[in-house]
């Protein structure tokens, strides 16, 4: 296992909208896009960000070497609950996880 930050060139968050958050997955090459793809699964991601799986939108975009994962913020951007405006700390929980690469 390995921390999949130690695998990717980088894995960045931002906002998608007032409603949902976009996190990046760059590769870097298509030999670790190619092992990583598969390592990341869907209702893994899903359940890291608590959220219901149907409701992570995924997009591997292979030209690109990149994973994209948008998910609804809990609460909306900038309302009083809100942590996070600019939506850049939700990259740190994926670059953390563990992934069999």
């Amino acid at each position: 296992m390995a921390r999949l930050g130690d695998v990717v060139l980088k894995v960045r968050s931002k906002n998608a909208g007032p409603f949902w958050v976009t996190i990046d997955v760059f590769c870097g090459s298509p030999e670790v896009y190619a092992r990583v793809v598969p390592a990341l699964a869907t209702g893994e991601v899903a359940a890291l960000y608590r959220v219901e799986p149907q409701h992570l939108k995924r997009f591997d975009i292979a030209d690109l070497s990149v994973i994209k994962f948008s998910l609804p913020r809990p609460v909306v951007q900038g309302s009083r609950d809100d942590r996070d405006m600019h939506g850049a700390q939700w990259a740190v929980l994926l670059e953390e996880a563990d992934v069999r690469v």
